[in-house]
């Protein structure tokens, strides 16, 4: 018999092997429109959604006090997988990977100039170690004027504001409904690029479009799983597991092998995001992981 701990540790695996194949359909599809993408990720994405709504509330399941906030939640989310999808297309499968586990220190940042929080010096240290990261792993874009590297820290910016809403968000809002609004928004947002030309899928594209919207939601749900059942300092370093998926899908698909700033880069922003989430744990500050 597995313990809690162990059960939740697999479903963070679970979770980040769903977001790689997400992840790799994305790029695979590059030949389709980005909002086409957007509404198929979201559209069948609603599927796992709507089975976890219980039975009793069938018919409230949408009704909220903190329209407000949702909005912002789902207009965050929305632009931030919208950066991350344009990105996925354009750079290295683990270049974009690397760039979005800088989400925390933004997440930091937003904190102290929005919340008004006192962060200390092993967090600050934590951010410029990270920043030093990135910079090391965009410092080609520079080099080749690749613009598409500001994508993915666009992705994390936004990223910030999602997880601050869902902190706040979480107190009173089931999951279910949290994600609801956000699938909707980004949808339809989707849906608005009709008129600007989407392209027609063969059977295989079809599936690829369907499983993308499916496979997303899971990962998400596997997520939330495996912070409910398991401590969140033994789940939480399960996502760093995405850069291995993504350097191997990278090389088999694509023909991609990370450079070694990349590597580096991305072992300095782990690093950071770590003593970051090391900190918040002991702070007692609720764990938020969102995605997409």
């Amino acid at each position: 018999m597995l313990t809690k701990n162990q059960i939740g540790v697999l479903y963070g695996i679970a979770s980040v092997a769903c977001f790689a194949m997400m992840d790799a359909c994305v790029k695979w599809l590059d030949q389709f429109p980005v909002g086409e993408v957007l509404f198929a990720r979201f559209f069948f994405g609603l599927i796992p959604i709507l089975m976890l709504v219980p039975r009793n509330e069938l018919k409230t399941f949408y009704k909220t006090t903190r329209p407000k906030l949702h909005a912002f939640r789902a207009i965050s989310g929305t632009l931030a997988i919208i950066a991350l999808f344009i990105a996925l297309r354009k750079i290295p499968l683990a270049d974009v990977v690397s760039l979005t586990f800088g989400g925390p220190i933004f997440v930091t940042l937003g904190s102290i100039f929005f919340l008004s929080e006192k962060v200390g010096i092993r967090r600050w240290s934590a951010v410029f170690i990270g920043f030093v990261g990135m910079l090391l792993i965009i410092k080609p874009a520079y080099e080749e004027l690749n613009i598409y590297y500001v994508f993915p820290i666009i992705f994390c910016i936004f990223f910030a504001c999602v997880a601050l809403s869902i902190r706040s968000l979480s107190t009173s809002e089931p999951n279910y409904r949290i994600a609801l609004y956000f699938s909707v928004l980004s949808m339809l947002v989707g849906l608005c690029t009709l008129p600007f030309g989407w392209v027609m899928p063969n059977k295989f594209e079809l599936f690829l479009l369907i499983f993308t919207g499916i496979i997303g939601s899971v990962a998400n749900i596997l997520l939330t799983i495996s912070l409910r059942v398991a401590e969140a300092s033994l789940v939480t370093p399960t996502k760093y597991l995405n850069l291995v998926f993504a350097i191997l899908l990278g090389y088999f698909i694509w023909n991609e092998i990370p450079r070694v700033l990349t590597l580096i880069g991305a072992g300095l922003i782990i690093t950071s995001s770590l003593i970051i989430f090391m900190r918040e744990t002991k702070l007692k500050k609720q764990i938020v992981s969102p995605r997409s």
